[in-house]
């Protein structure tokens, strides 16, 4: 695990990285152009690479080595940062659409590598406590790079905002480069490394999948809702929070954020002991629980509590957020090698899907009506997936819960994931 917390480190940075850009060249879009349309259509390239990118992440994947498309995925981003810093003025604007293209595939192509890959890197047995870390460090990059992307480019410019946002991709790639790391099955290394489909996936595994598809196919449907709760609060938040204080709208983003932030790392910690210390991590009963709680808690954010009790609230939704991320990634890591990729790379695309309408939808509903009542009806649908979910997994003939026996990507023998 010493050698992983370095690529937490490394994701980090990346993560940080991917989350200043994102506000630095969307207000230097609007910049360039004068234009909302121009930095709306940015965004709209942006997030549909990354809808269309999580397919074909999957099959790369699958194919080639994962730690090399990492790496490319880092430098990709940042010589495309680098080239636009030297393009002359007239050519940025096309250039700034081509780097949205390649922004939006790379960061899918290195999140679902990444993911594929934590079995192998660390062993199934210690994979949640690992996605634990890697979302940890993800929260703290998230609350770093959008708090910093305003202060930096103000205080430096777009030119030193990029090359901040490049070496952080450069960085990461350097430290992955560095670390001795296997991130396939060894059973699978030789044929997928050659970029050929391996000969078999065995036809246990096979049967296995088809047993638990129906429950995987239900949790992936789910994230997607929870993408649609997800923009909602996302799009509603700044008009929330110019209600709130008209002179101030910022210091109740932040205040929620960090608060948000301390939740998802304060699961974390509880997780990883819970795990460590009964050795079975929490499945797919949990992961609705989860999801029901997060979504009615980013509800009760917009209802106009007093403030202690809204940012106690926002402690809850980011314990719970962080807890559902792990559970689902965790159980999708539960599949043999020789799937995960693909199936990690169409939850990425329909988990973009899911966020990129909820931001349209949001930002239609929110000229007719209030901000609690879009984020309520959004995540509504998301507690309703929920529960319904979780009536199935109740109600499914198992008499020991919704434990699925999934072969173990280290060892290949059978091994359950308790609820």
């Amino acid at each position: 695990m010493k050698r992983f917390r370095l690529l937490v480190l490394g994701n980090g940075l990346s993560a940080y990285g991917s989350y200043l850009n994102m506000v630095a060249l969307n207000v230097f879009v609007y910049d360039v152009t004068g234009s909302a349309l121009a930095a709306g259509l940015f965004m709209a390239v942006r997030l549909g690479t990354s809808v269309a990118s999580g397919f074909v992440s999957g099959r790369l994947v699958s194919a080639y080595d994962r730690k090399r498309l990492i790496i490319c995925a880092d430098l990709g981003q940042a010589v495309a940062l680098l080239a636009l810093l030297v393009a002359p003025e007239a050519g940025r604007l096309p250039l700034l659409y081509c780097l949205a293209v390649v922004t939006g595939s790379c960061s899918t192509l290195s999140q679902v590598a990444l993911r594929s890959s934590i079995p192998e890197i660390v062993g199934a047995e210690h994979r949640t406590r690992a996605n634990g870390l890697l979302v940890t460090g993800r929260s703290l990059a998230m609350i770093a790079g959008f708090s910093s992307a305003g202060v930096v480019v103000a205080q430096f410019g777009y030119t030193w905002a990029f090359l901040l946002d490049a070496g952080t991709f450069l960085i990461s790639a350097s430290i992955l480069a560095l670390l001795p790391l296997r991130t396939r099955s060894r059973a699978e290394e030789t044929p997928q490394d050659t970029g050929k489909t391996p000969p078999s996936a065995g036809y246990g595994s096979l049967r296995m999948l088809r047993a638990a598809a129906p429950v995987l196919m239900a949790m992936i449907a789910l994230r997607a809702m929870d993408g649609l709760g997800s923009s909602s609060h996302n799009v509603a938040l700044p008009v929330h929070s110019s209600l709130l204080d008209p002179d101030h709208p910022a210091t109740f983003i932040s205040q929620f954020w960090a608060t948000w932030a301390v939740g998802n790392i304060i699961a974390q910690q509880v997780l990883a002991r819970y795990t460590r210390r009964t050795g079975r991590t929490p499945g797919e009963r949990a992961f609705a629980i989860g999801a029901c709680v997060m979504s009615g808690a980013f509800i009760i954010v917009f209802t106009g509590l007093p403030i202690g009790m809204t940012l106690a609230t926002a402690l809850i939704a980011g314990a719970a957020d962080g807890v559902t991320e792990v559970i689902y990634v965790s159980r999708l890591q539960a599949v043999p090698d020789e799937q995960r990729g693909r199936l990690f790379g169409l939850s990425a695309s329909v988990e973009n899907a899911g966020f990129g309408l909820g931001m349209l939808v949001s930002g239609f509903l929110l000229e007719a009506f209030s901000p609690l009542q879009v984020v309520a009806s959004l995540h509504g649908l998301a507690i309703v997936g929920s529960l319904a979910l979780l009536a199935y997994l109740v109600l499914r003939r198992s008499p020991a819960g919704p434990e699925e026996q999934v072969p173990s990507p280290a060892d290949g023998a059978l091994r359950k994931e308790h609820s």
